[in-house]
Protein backbone atom coordinates (compact mmCIF):
# COMPACT_ATOMS: atom_id res chain seq x y z
CA UNK A 1 0.00 0.00 0.00
CA UNK A 2 1.08 3.26 -0.80
CA UNK A 3 1.62 6.57 1.47
CA UNK A 4 -1.10 8.19 -0.52
CA UNK A 5 -3.59 4.66 -0.04
CA UNK A 6 -2.24 4.64 3.42
CA UNK A 7 -3.84 7.79 4.39
CA UNK A 8 -7.05 7.32 3.03
CA UNK A 9 -7.57 4.01 4.76
CA UNK A 10 -6.69 5.67 7.93
CA UNK A 11 -8.91 8.55 7.17
CA UNK A 12 -11.44 6.52 6.05
CA UNK A 13 -11.41 4.28 9.12
CA UNK A 14 -11.33 7.04 11.37
CA UNK A 15 -14.00 9.33 9.54
CA UNK A 16 -16.48 5.69 10.19
CA UNK A 17 -15.26 5.68 13.56
CA UNK A 18 -15.26 8.70 15.19
CA UNK A 19 -16.83 11.51 12.27
CA UNK A 20 -14.93 13.94 10.15
CA UNK A 21 -15.23 16.80 12.51
CA UNK A 22 -13.46 14.57 15.39
CA UNK A 23 -11.03 13.38 13.66
CA UNK A 24 -7.68 15.18 13.99
CA UNK A 25 -4.90 15.37 11.50
CA UNK A 26 -2.27 14.01 14.24
CA UNK A 27 -5.09 11.09 14.60
CA UNK A 28 -4.35 10.33 10.71
CA UNK A 29 -1.00 10.75 10.89
CA UNK A 30 -1.03 8.26 13.81
CA UNK A 31 -3.34 5.67 12.03
CA UNK A 32 -1.13 5.29 8.75
CA UNK A 33 2.17 6.02 10.62
CA UNK A 34 3.50 8.79 8.27
CA UNK A 35 4.97 12.16 9.23
CA UNK A 36 2.66 15.39 8.21
CA UNK A 37 4.92 16.28 5.31
CA UNK A 38 3.72 13.21 3.72
CA UNK A 39 0.04 14.23 4.22
CA UNK A 40 0.49 17.56 2.38
CA UNK A 41 2.32 16.22 -0.58
CA UNK A 42 -0.87 14.53 -1.47
CA UNK A 43 -3.50 16.66 -0.06
CA UNK A 44 -4.04 20.28 0.86
CA UNK A 45 -5.70 19.64 4.05
CA UNK A 46 -8.55 17.98 5.86
CA UNK A 47 -10.93 18.83 3.08
CA UNK A 48 -9.31 17.60 0.60
CA UNK A 49 -8.49 14.55 2.09
CA UNK A 50 -11.99 13.92 2.53
CA UNK A 51 -12.53 14.31 -1.21
CA UNK A 52 -10.34 11.85 -1.35
CA UNK A 53 -12.19 9.35 1.28
CA UNK A 54 -15.45 10.02 -1.01
CA UNK A 55 -13.64 9.18 -4.10
CA UNK A 56 -11.86 6.42 -2.52
CA UNK A 57 -15.70 4.83 -1.38
CA UNK A 58 -16.80 5.44 -5.23
CA UNK A 59 -14.20 3.80 -6.66
CA UNK A 60 -14.35 0.58 -3.89
CA UNK A 61 -17.96 -0.05 -3.92
CA UNK A 62 -18.12 -2.33 -7.37
CA UNK A 63 -15.48 -4.67 -5.55
CA UNK A 64 -16.24 -4.54 -2.10
CA UNK A 65 -19.85 -4.62 -1.93
CA UNK A 66 -21.60 -5.43 -5.34
CA UNK A 67 -20.04 -8.06 -6.59
CA UNK A 68 -19.75 -10.12 -3.30
CA UNK A 69 -23.34 -9.54 -3.64
CA UNK A 70 -23.86 -10.46 -6.88
CA UNK A 71 -21.80 -13.33 -6.10
CA UNK A 72 -24.23 -14.81 -4.08
CA UNK A 73 -27.04 -15.33 -6.43
CA UNK A 74 -28.22 -15.04 -9.92
CA UNK A 75 -31.56 -13.39 -8.72
CA UNK A 76 -31.64 -9.48 -9.27
CA UNK A 77 -34.14 -9.16 -6.27
CA UNK A 78 -32.18 -11.70 -4.33
CA UNK A 79 -28.76 -9.64 -4.98
CA UNK A 80 -30.28 -6.59 -3.06
CA UNK A 81 -30.87 -8.29 0.35
CA UNK A 82 -27.71 -9.87 0.00
CA UNK A 83 -26.22 -6.49 -0.42
CA UNK A 84 -28.25 -5.62 2.86
CA UNK A 85 -27.62 -8.50 4.47
CA UNK A 86 -23.73 -6.77 4.10
CA UNK A 87 -24.41 -3.66 5.64
CA UNK A 88 -26.16 -5.30 8.62
CA UNK A 89 -22.95 -7.94 8.96
CA UNK A 90 -20.75 -4.77 8.98
CA UNK A 91 -22.87 -3.28 11.74
CA UNK A 92 -23.06 -7.06 14.03
CA UNK A 93 -19.40 -6.85 13.85
CA UNK A 94 -18.99 -3.33 14.88
CA UNK A 95 -21.65 -3.37 17.68
CA UNK A 96 -24.03 -1.44 16.06
CA UNK A 97 -21.96 2.13 16.62
CA UNK A 98 -20.88 3.45 12.97
CA UNK A 99 -23.40 3.23 10.64
CA UNK A 100 -23.38 3.85 7.19
CA UNK A 101 -19.60 5.72 5.84
CA UNK A 102 -21.31 7.86 3.48
CA UNK A 103 -24.18 8.63 4.71
CA UNK A 104 -22.59 9.64 8.64
CA UNK A 105 -20.43 12.48 6.18
CA UNK A 106 -23.48 13.43 3.95
CA UNK A 107 -25.49 14.15 7.16
CA UNK A 108 -21.81 15.80 8.48
CA UNK A 109 -19.99 17.40 6.02
CA UNK A 110 -22.09 18.52 3.35
CA UNK A 111 -23.79 21.91 4.92
CA UNK A 112 -20.40 23.16 6.04
CA UNK A 113 -18.51 21.98 2.90
CA UNK A 114 -20.60 22.48 0.01
CA UNK A 115 -18.40 21.48 -2.55
CA UNK A 116 -18.36 17.88 -1.27
CA UNK A 117 -21.63 17.32 -1.69
CA UNK A 118 -21.68 16.29 -5.90
CA UNK A 119 -19.09 13.63 -4.65
CA UNK A 120 -21.81 12.44 -2.16
CA UNK A 121 -24.25 12.52 -4.61
CA UNK A 122 -22.16 10.37 -6.90
CA UNK A 123 -21.71 7.49 -4.55
CA UNK A 124 -25.41 7.73 -4.25
CA UNK A 125 -26.10 7.62 -7.57
CA UNK A 126 -23.76 4.81 -8.06
CA UNK A 127 -25.38 2.66 -5.55
CA UNK A 128 -28.82 3.09 -6.86
CA UNK A 129 -27.62 2.39 -10.42
CA UNK A 130 -26.42 -1.23 -9.24
CA UNK A 131 -29.69 -1.71 -7.50
CA UNK A 132 -31.93 -0.14 -10.49
CA UNK A 133 -30.19 -2.73 -13.02
CA UNK A 134 -30.51 -5.68 -10.43
CA UNK A 135 -34.71 -4.59 -10.33
CA UNK A 136 -34.70 -4.28 -13.79
CA UNK A 137 -33.36 -7.78 -15.06
CA UNK A 138 -36.33 -8.67 -13.10
CA UNK A 139 -38.63 -6.63 -15.06
CA UNK A 140 -40.68 -9.73 -15.93
CA UNK A 141 -42.04 -10.02 -12.57
CA UNK A 142 -43.24 -6.26 -11.40
CA UNK A 143 -45.96 -4.56 -12.60
CA UNK A 144 -46.07 -3.05 -15.81
CA UNK A 145 -44.82 0.20 -15.68
CA UNK A 146 -42.71 -0.07 -12.32
CA UNK A 147 -40.31 2.62 -12.23
CA UNK A 148 -36.55 0.64 -10.88
CA UNK A 149 -35.19 3.96 -10.65
CA UNK A 150 -37.70 4.79 -7.95
CA UNK A 151 -37.38 1.85 -6.65
CA UNK A 152 -33.83 1.21 -6.12
CA UNK A 153 -34.17 4.71 -4.53
CA UNK A 154 -36.49 3.09 -2.01
CA UNK A 155 -33.95 0.60 -0.91
CA UNK A 156 -31.05 3.02 -0.63
CA UNK A 157 -33.95 4.83 1.88
CA UNK A 158 -34.40 1.62 3.43
CA UNK A 159 -31.17 0.93 4.08
CA UNK A 160 -30.03 4.29 5.45
CA UNK A 161 -32.74 4.78 7.85
CA UNK A 162 -32.22 1.18 8.82
CA UNK A 163 -28.52 1.47 9.72
CA UNK A 164 -29.50 5.06 11.22
CA UNK A 165 -31.96 3.84 13.83
CA UNK A 166 -29.99 0.58 14.45
CA UNK A 167 -26.87 2.80 15.42
CA UNK A 168 -29.02 5.21 17.56
CA UNK A 169 -30.10 2.00 19.84
CA UNK A 170 -27.61 -0.16 19.31
CA UNK A 171 -30.00 -3.00 18.46
CA UNK A 172 -30.15 -4.64 15.11
CA UNK A 173 -33.60 -5.00 15.20
CA UNK A 174 -34.61 -1.81 13.54
CA UNK A 175 -32.92 -2.49 10.38
CA UNK A 176 -34.03 -6.46 10.35
CA UNK A 177 -37.23 -4.57 10.53
CA UNK A 178 -36.85 -2.37 8.07
CA UNK A 179 -35.28 -5.19 5.56
CA UNK A 180 -38.64 -6.81 6.27
CA UNK A 181 -41.08 -4.33 5.45
CA UNK A 182 -38.98 -3.80 2.20
CA UNK A 183 -38.91 -7.56 1.33
CA UNK A 184 -43.05 -7.31 1.96
CA UNK A 185 -43.17 -4.39 -0.34
CA UNK A 186 -41.80 -5.95 -3.13
CA UNK A 187 -43.41 -9.56 -2.82
CA UNK A 188 -46.91 -7.55 -2.84
CA UNK A 189 -46.02 -5.87 -5.63
CA UNK A 190 -44.31 -8.73 -7.55
CA UNK A 191 -47.52 -10.86 -6.83
CA UNK A 192 -49.88 -7.81 -8.65
CA UNK A 193 -48.25 -8.75 -11.65
CA UNK A 194 -51.16 -10.26 -14.36
CA UNK A 195 -53.65 -9.46 -11.62
CA UNK A 196 -55.26 -6.63 -14.12
CA UNK A 197 -54.50 -3.85 -11.24
CA UNK A 198 -50.81 -3.00 -12.19
CA UNK A 199 -49.38 0.55 -11.73
CA UNK A 200 -49.75 2.85 -14.06
CA UNK A 201 -47.27 6.02 -14.02
CA UNK A 202 -50.34 8.39 -13.60
CA UNK A 203 -52.39 6.43 -10.86
CA UNK A 204 -51.52 5.92 -7.76
CA UNK A 205 -52.50 2.38 -6.35
CA UNK A 206 -51.54 0.90 -3.05
CA UNK A 207 -49.53 -1.05 -2.74
CA UNK A 208 -47.67 0.82 -5.63
CA UNK A 209 -44.43 0.64 -7.42
CA UNK A 210 -42.80 4.27 -7.51
CA UNK A 211 -43.41 6.59 -10.16
CA UNK A 212 -41.00 7.75 -12.30
CA UNK A 213 -39.82 11.76 -11.46
CA UNK A 214 -37.44 13.99 -12.55
CA UNK A 215 -34.02 12.80 -12.80
CA UNK A 216 -32.72 15.32 -10.57
CA UNK A 217 -34.12 13.58 -7.79
CA UNK A 218 -31.33 11.08 -7.95
CA UNK A 219 -29.83 10.25 -4.57
CA UNK A 220 -30.94 10.70 -1.21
Amino acid sequence: MDTREKLLAAAARLFHEKGFTATSVAEILERADVNSGSLYHFFSGKEELLRGVLERYHALLPDELIAPAEATTEDGVERVFALLALYRKGMEITGCRYGCPIGNLALETTDAYPNIRPLVEANFVQWIGHVERWLAAEGARFPRGTDFHRLAQLVLTTMEGGLMQTRARRSLAPFDESVAALRHYLDLLMGKKGKGNAPSRTTHRRPSAPRRNSRSARGR
